[in-house]
């Protein structure tokens, strides 16, 4: 039987939605109608809703796990290869002229099983080596090779525009894990492994070899905090004080902060002033980063300052 009156031929009981979903057509274009995206996004708030409830899980259906995976999965494209992976800050690589066995050491204190090599500075990262090849001298029990760069495998060197999709594709295709992370100037922004990528769906991945992970920052006395330099500026601010997040500059981590407000790369000792009041005192620090920071309320500062 066709469809009376009443009925807009999509399931609805009356004309009422059709028409307003052709006017808002009409004004808007069809770019607002609900994508298969923010359906299964509303299916999964929905289902979440219910279990916060009390309703509980039906049988059968996805677990908390498995929804929190589905929703990462559905942002996993909208991220760029500048989102995640390594900061530069943190990459830990050889320099070309590195001995045999200096580079032996570095693996057994890095942890990884590929560094990345580079040429006179970061900014010109020539190879990677990858640990098996390391073992493979080893155990042939030969005389280490003249210079570490014969042992050198290529990576992949990704803009950091370039997204996290396409990168996870272009380094399944290629059998590369790895990729070089390039600034708009050709520098290097960090790296990238598939583990990265795959840690961004499931979660992070530890394994025995991982340190137990340690509080980014911890209270101390008279309302203070010491804190981690690289823990993110978002979730200090929502945790300690929104004001410390009020910054213009594109800035992630607590070390960004302290880098913006002395204008410098800060050294032990020295004092920040944040205009919220706070003031960051650097615990540690080094030639390019700082390490950890304390971080002392509004009604310190003239106690830090005598």
């Amino acid at each position: 039987m066709a469809d009376g009156p009443s009925s807009n031929g999509n399931g609805d009981s009356s004309g009422e939605g059709g028409i307003w979903r052709g006017l808002r057509a009409l004004l808007f274009g069809d770019d607002h109608n609900e994508t298969l995206r923010e359906r299964i996004e509303d299916a999964i708030d929905e289902a979440d809703g219910e279990e916060r409830g009390g309703s509980g899980q039906i049988k059968g259906d996805l677990s908390p796990l498995e929804r929190k995976m589905l929703r990462n999965l559905l942002h996993f494209g909208e991220r760029d290869a500048g989102d995640v992976g390594v900061p530069r800050a943190d990459v830990i690589a050889v320099e070309e002229g590195t001995s045999f066995a200096e580079l032996v050491q570095l693996f057994a204190e890095a942890g990884h099983s590929r560094l990345p090599v580079f040429r006179e500075k970061l900014d010109r990262v020539i190879g990677m080596i990858h640990i098996k090849d390391v073992f493979a001298v080893l155990a042939a029990g030969a005389g280490p090779p003249s210079k570490i760069t014969d042992l050198m495998r290529q990576p992949l060197y990704v803009p950091q525009s370039m997204g996290t999709l396409d990168l996870l594709a272009q380094m399944q295709a290629s059998r590369t894990h790895l990729a070089i992370v390039l600034d708009e100037y050709s520098g290097t922004e960090g790296l990238i492994t598939i583990e990265d990528l795959v840690e961004e769906i499931v979660g992070e991945i530890d394994d025995e070899h991982d340190d137990a992970p340690e509080a980014l920052w911890v209270p101390i006395d008279n309302g203070g905090w010491d804190a981690d330099a690289r823990a993110e500026l978002e979730d200090v601010a929502a945790a300690i004080d929104p004001r410390l997040g009020e910054v213009e500059e594109d800035i992630e981590t607590l070390g960004g902060l302290a880098f913006i407000l002395a204008g410098h790369v800060p050294e032990a000792g020295e004092c920040l002033k944040h205009p919220s009041g706070w003031t960051l005192e650097v615990l540690e620090a080094d030639a390019t980063r700082v390490r950890r920071l304390r971080l002392h309320p509004p009604e310190q500062r003239a106690e830090i300052e005598e």
